[in-house]
């Protein structure tokens, strides 16, 4: 394929990942909203949060994280070098020996769960909500080897460039913790106190499952089939596991960050651990939608690229897929800094979730919002590294960021006395120092990124993006006074009619700027109307 063409493949296949993030994402604020507006953002949904938070640490770190990218990576490299026939073979043996690690783990999770609650929240919360935590975690655990078993067939489909079928996958989950932990949470208490968060616990095992079963046809599809293979003495699995170790220590900094970010802000007292969950929730609708679709999309193209020893191919994906996440975040983050208080009122100022609650989680979007593109090409740059054999990089990266976060995170919360909003400031910034660390090392690694294009597309983009601003600020000008007033379909008419005038004006004024990413999608967007006509 030529660089033109690897552009609009990836484009396309983006966009189709995007629509499915789109609707998980949108699923996935239902549910907060749900749980907001049912629980309010205090003790109740704090400890929910951390309960889930800790299966949902090493499902980040194993399954989605290490283990996604190192099989990934070696199972595509099979398919471009050995065919079909060995990469099956090699999802076998990788299936079985993940079912039986997380089988462990999980069971370890169960026993050792009032000792991680303690470590997550610094021994700082009161014994009853301590008690409630460690009952929800329990209960929680196996999800994780559930999501670890999705990941997986999530990789072998996005190896084969099917992409539609497991982005939706966590749309199920959604959609199970909303029914089922809903349903049965009413069933346990009607009124929703503290007996009825157990609803929710289960029901999250119940979206677990059906995101894994709901991917099962697809993977029938493409030709695999199950069979139980204990013989993990193999070079195949030897390759996943060299990959997954420097992977594993790079994530596990990230999750030290996590945890360290965890106990301060239940250091803080009830609330502040919901208000950054939300915020960091909204902040992954679009984090979710263009820098995981991105990302992946564009791991299997380069690891093929890099299997085939073609450096001009990988360089181009690579420089191409990053362009596309700073044209689709840089848009977003500034929306979300911009509009955060509407947002957040329109979505979640209901039933016990307070103005106050909306002032306080709004403080910690527009902080987050600073760090949305840095963490969205990350997600493009990272997994590159593991591709070309570079897989000692994002782990030394990813250390050098625990002093970084330990350090900001005391001087924002506790010496500037920003309180939870510190933090969010504090991750914004190591994810945007983790980014142009990496972005200098693979420059440096691929003897350039087309750097010069790259930071065309970019002055034009942030060009484009000075008008978005600009309708963002007389839209709240507006609101200034009116905003309490109105009433619930008023704000949301208002709100949508702002975010879509202003995605407007800057894709507009990007297209007649000549972004080339605006172009292919404009170019494909004619092409489908025209075989349309053509029907």
């Amino acid at each position: 394929m030529t660089a033109s063409e690897n552009r609009r493949v990836s484009t396309r296949s983006t966009g189709i990942v995007g629509v499915a993030i789109l609707s998980s994402r949108i699923l996935g604020l239902i549910r907060e909203q749900i749980f907001a507006g049912l629980f309010g953002a205090g003790k109740y949904l704090d400890a929910f949060l951390m309960a889930f938070r800790l299966p949902n640490l090493l499902r980040d770190l194993f399954a989605e994280g290490a283990l996604s990218i190192a099989f990934i990576t070696t199972f595509s490299g099979k398919i471009a070098t050995e065919g079909d026939e060995s990469a099956w073979r090699l999802a076998n043996k990788v299936a079985t020996l993940t079912a039986v690690f997380m089988s462990v783990v999980t069971l370890l999770g169960i026993v050792f769960a009032p000792e991680l609650v303690d470590l997550l929240t610094w021994w700082s919360w009161p014994p009853d909500k301590t008690e409630l935590t460690i009952w929800l975690t329990r209960i929680m655990w196996p999800f994780m080897l559930l999501v670890s078993l999705a990941a997986l067939v999530m990789g072998m489909l996005n190896a084969k460039h099917v992409f539609g079928p497991p982005a939706m996958a966590s749309s199920y989950f959604n959609l199970g913790s909303i029914i089922g932990g809903v349903g049965i949470g009413w069933w346990l208490d009607p009124h929703f106190g503290a007996r009825s968060l157990t609803g929710l616990a289960i029901g999250t095992l119940i979206g677990g499952i059906w995101q894994l079963t709901a991917q099962v046809p697809s993977l029938r599809r493409v030709g695999y089939k199950y069979r139980a293979d204990f013989h993990w003495r193999d070079e195949g699995v030897r390759a996943v596991l060299t990959l997954m170790a420097p992977a594993i220590i790079a994530a596990s900094a990230v999750q030290v960050n996590v945890l360290i970010n965890s106990g301060f802000a239940a250091s803080l007292g009830n609330g502040p651990v919901s208000w950054l969950n939300i915020a960091f929730r909204l902040m992954q609708l679009p984090l979710g939608i263009f820098g995981v679709a991105i990302g992946t999309v564009t791991l299997p193209l380069v690891s093929k690229s890099a299997a085939i020893g073609n450096i001009d191919e990988f360089r181009s994906i690579l420089a191409s897929g990053m362009r596309l996440a700073f044209l689709l975040t840089i848009p977003s983050a500034i929306g979300l800094a911009m509009l955060a208080s509407p947002i957040i009122s329109v979505i979640y100022q209901h039933g016990r979730f307070t103005a106050e609650m909306t002032k306080e989680t709004a403080g910690a979007l527009q902080f987050y919002a600073i760090g949305l593109v840095a963490y969205s090409a990350l997600k493009v740059l990272t997994p590159a590294f593991y591709a070309i054999g570079k897989r000692n990089t994002p782990m030394i990266v990813s250390f050098l960021a625990i002093g970084t976060n330990l350090f900001l995170n005391w001087l924002f919360t506790f010496r500037l006395g920003w309180g939870h909003r510190g933090l969010a400031f504090s991750t914004s910034i190591v994810a945007t120092i983790n980014f142009l660390l990496l972005y200098a090392l693979m420059w440096r690694q691929t003897r350039g990124l087309e750097s010069r294009r790259l930071f065309a597309g970019l002055a034009k983009i942030c060009l484009a993006g000075l008008l978005l601003a600009s309708i963002c600020w007389l839209a709240n000008y507006w609101w200034l006074d009116a905003w309490e007033h109105l009433r619930f379909f008023e704000k949301l008419f208002a709100l949508f009619a702002t975010i879509l005038v202003s995605a407007a004006m800057f894709f507009g004024v990007a297209f007649l700027l000549h972004v080339d990413e605006v172009r292919d999608v404009f170019d494909l967007v004619r092409r489908r109307i025209s075989k349309s006509g053509n029907l």
